[in-house]
């Protein structure tokens, strides 16, 4: 192998994965996957607090001078759009005059101008119009809704650590299923279904720690990205929700090592509503020591939408995981 210029030996960055068993003989992780841990983890991470924080999409969605985006969350109406400079901007979706939806209106010189009959918001209080605590994190972009929330307000976010924005390359999948957000979060704290519900990405998989509560929350796993055939990427990841509707996977070690992969569930219902649906927001931050990731930042317009075809394909199939979990638990037959 080649030495590096900082000494350390070169390795590739793809294995060529041994013969193992095929999907059916693998070992099974049922009983690794009890319930009671996986419901013991969720409980936990259901009273972290939240600050009435939600996440309503990618940052890169909002371009100065761009439309307003539009967004209902925990059954509320919401509007944000910049200003001239670049700012955020947002507040109730519904025109203060007669209701119009500010969402399909447009943003005239940063000012945000109904369509219906010209009322104009520059995004302070205005005409029984008042806006929202918002925040851009240069990923995602939050709004706080305290009635939504009920919880203590806080000033800020809490946006999890993740590489620096000059060596990385971001992307943001988001898609919308029948579930709660409780169910999102739980089907992220079942990493035992990688390699069996996700065979075309997952191989290899083995959790090598399990939470030890408070102190130790972390699900910590060795699985083995597949590429194509038989060429794997292998990593130790990291996964711990340090939120009530967010779960956070961090590569620890092998190629990657800091990259985040941050899901976020927004529920677009209010509460208790009979049909409810969550948004999966979900935040894939890469990052690699590796010369030539160079190349990949500068080719990030390709890569995005091949990072946010395979989170699709993932998330078609946890999705029905998180559906069928609600589906269980609204009529009394989940098994947990």
């Amino acid at each position: 192998m080649r030495k590096r210029a900082d000494g350390r030996r070169w390795t590739p960055p793809l294995r060529r994965r041994p013969d193992g068993p095929d999907w059916a003989a693998q070992g099974p992780t049922w009983r690794q996957a009890r319930p009671a841990l996986i419901a013991d983890a969720l409980k936990r991470a259901s009273t972290r607090p939240s600050g009435n924080w939600f996440v309503v999409g990618a940052s890169r969605d909002l371009p100065v001078g761009g439309r307003p985006y539009g967004r209902t969350v925990g059954g509320v109406e919401v509007v944000l759009w910049r200003s001239a400079a670049g700012e955020l901007r947002g507040g109730p979706g519904a025109c203060p005059h007669l209701g119009a939806p500010l969402r399909d209106s447009r943003v005239v010189c940063g000012t945000l101008v109904c369509h219906w009959h010209g009322l104009a918001l520059d995004g302070t209080p205005f005409a029984g119009w008042s806006p929202y605590p918002v925040h851009d994190d240069g990923v995602l972009v939050w709004v706080r809704l305290d009635a939504v929330g009920g919880e203590e307000p806080s000033e800020h976010p809490l946006v999890p650590a993740r590489p620096a924005a000059d060596g990385a390359v971001d992307a943001v999948f988001t898609a919308v299923g029948r579930c709660e957000p409780q169910d999102v979060v739980a089907n992220r704290l079942d990493p035992w279904h990688g390699s069996w519900f996700h065979p075309y990405s997952f191989v290899d998989l083995t959790v090598v720690r399990e939470p030890q509560g408070e102190a130790d929350d972390a699900f910590v796993v060795d699985v083995s990205f597949r590429v194509a055939g038989r060429l794997v990427v292998p990593v130790r990841a990291e996964f711990t929700a340090p939120g009530p509707r967010t779960v956070l996977m961090r590569i620890t070690e092998g190629e990657g090592a800091t990259s985040v992969v941050e899901t976020h569930a927004t529920p677009l219902t209010g509460e208790g509503d009979a049909h409810p649906r969550t948004a999966v927001v979900e935040a894939v931050v890469a990052a690699s020591d590796r010369r030539g990731f160079a190349l990949a930042r500068a080719a990030a317009p390709v890569l995005r939408p091949l990072m946010r075809r395979t989170a699709g394909r993932l998330w078609r199939d946890d999705l029905a995981y998180a559906e069928r979990r609600w589906a269980l638990r609204s009529t009394g037959r989940f098994p947990g």
